[in-house]
Order: C-alpha cells, then structure tokens, then sequence
C-alpha cells in the first residue's frame, strides 16, 4: 500500500550551491523521486538507493555528507544499515536520519540505539524534510578550534569531534558528542530531559524525553568503567542527568 503524502510544495532553489553529498536509501521510486527533487532544489547533491546492498562500498568512495536511510528495506533493514556505517571506520561519524512509516515510540529509541541522529515519519512534508536535513548538517563542525576537555582519563577534543578513554579513541555519533560537549561544558550542572532536548535537539520533532536516556546510557557504555556505577555521567533520580568530573 502506498502511503499518502504532502503534495509537492514549491521550495527556493538554494542561494549558494552546496557540496554536501547526501545518500537516500529508498525503496519505494515515488518516495525517492520527491525526496531527489526537494533536496536537489535545495541545492544538494543526491545519490539515490533502493536497497543497502551496496550503500556501505559506495560511500566508502564517494563519502556522503548524510544518510537518508527508510527502515523497512529489501535484504538489509535500515537499522542494520545503520549499525554497519556506524562499525565504519570511515564513516562511523556520518549523520543517519531515519525515514519511517512507523510512529510508535519504542520504533524511535530503536532507531537511536543503533546510532540514529534523527527521525522522520511518513508522510512527511518536503519542507519538513529539508529543514530536517539542514538542522542536521549544521551541528557538524565548520571551523577550526584545538580546544581539548581532559578530565582525569577522558579526552574531548572539539575540532575534531573525537573521545578518547585513557588515550583510546571511542567512536561517537554527531548527536552522541554534541550531548557529552553540551554537559561537559556544564559539568556540575543538572539538567532535565525536556533541557538537554532544547540544547541539543532544536527541532524536537518525534525526539522524546526518553530518547535522552539512550543517549545518555550509549555513551556510559563508551566513556565510563562500569556504565552501571557511573564516575562522569550521573544520574539524578526524578530530575534529570548531570556531568561530574570524576574520581
């Protein structure tokens, strides 16, 4: 059956070209012609899929700036999809927004879990999609700074996005870091869910406050010893989570 969407609502063409390359994995052709078209007149370049097959090879030689990964794929789901670009070497780093006909919750933390940065459910309104995409691309570093966070055996260097645990580099999504930044700049500080969503999730759109708890226990699972007796992120029951400088 194929679901109903937004009719096709005039975008401006971008003002500047861009030279993000984004990957669409889309099996269904109408769904991938819309979003081609809206990307591309919002000045992106397109490289569409119909299956994941080949996704992980390709951007290996052509790195993508963004994945548009549908959940529901022939062969390979999205989800695992999403777990083999995050196992990359290369492209561990690279955004994933999910595009999905599902709207339960449990369907969202899932596509977080795996490394997801962001979620869309069908159908979706092109301009949605674009102001999605752009949001996305604009938390990724843009300019140099060597600022570098050292706390005890934990290591954040900002320019380039990179973790390390007593000098071993640990993989993080874009999202992932930004939140660890976002608390390590206000360690001491406790924040609720609803705050850490407003700092680091502007749009909101389908994030919940339960989507911080998986990021928050992802990178327990990353930068600390025992991720069920935390040293760095901490728990406060009934408020929120707070950054500490450790032992």
């Amino acid at each position: 059956m194929r679901l109903p969407y937004w009719p096709m609502e005039p975008l401006e063409a971008a003002s500047k070209p861009y030279r993000d390359l984004i990957y669409v994995v889309e099996d269904d052709p109408d769904v991938s012609r819309l979003i081609e078209h809206n990307l591309r007149t919002a000045g992106y370049e397109v490289s569409t899929f119909f299956s994941g097959a080949l996704v992980v090879s390709m951007a290996a030689m052509a790195e993508p700036s963004l994945f548009l990964l549908d959940i529901m794929l022939p062969g390979i789901s999205g989800f695992d999809l999403c777990r083999q670009i995050r196992q990359h070497r290369q492209l561990g780093k690279t955004p994933v927004i999910f595009l999905s006909a599902k709207t339960q919750e449990p369907d969202r933390l899932l596509a977080f879990d795996v490394g997801g940065d962001g979620y869309i459910t069908k159908p979706f309104s092109p301009r949605e999609l674009v102001a999605r995409v752009r949001n996305v691309l604009r938390i990724q570093p843009d300019a140099p700074n060597r600022e570098i966070v050292q706390l005890g055996d934990l290591e954040i260097d900002v320019a380039s996005m990179t973790v390390r645990v007593e000098g071993r580099t640990v993989p993080t999504t874009v999202r992932e870091f930004r939140l660890l930044e976002y608390l390590v700049r206000h360690r001491g500080r406790v924040f609720t869910r609803d705050q850490l969503l407003d700092a680091v999730w502007k749009e909101g759109s389908f994030v919940t406050p339960r989507s911080i708890d998986v990021f928050v226990r992802r990178l327990r699972e990353k930068i600390e010893h025992d991720p069920r007796h935390p040293r760095y992120l901490r728990t406060l029951r009934g408020i929120g989570y707070r950054f500490e400088n450790g032992p």
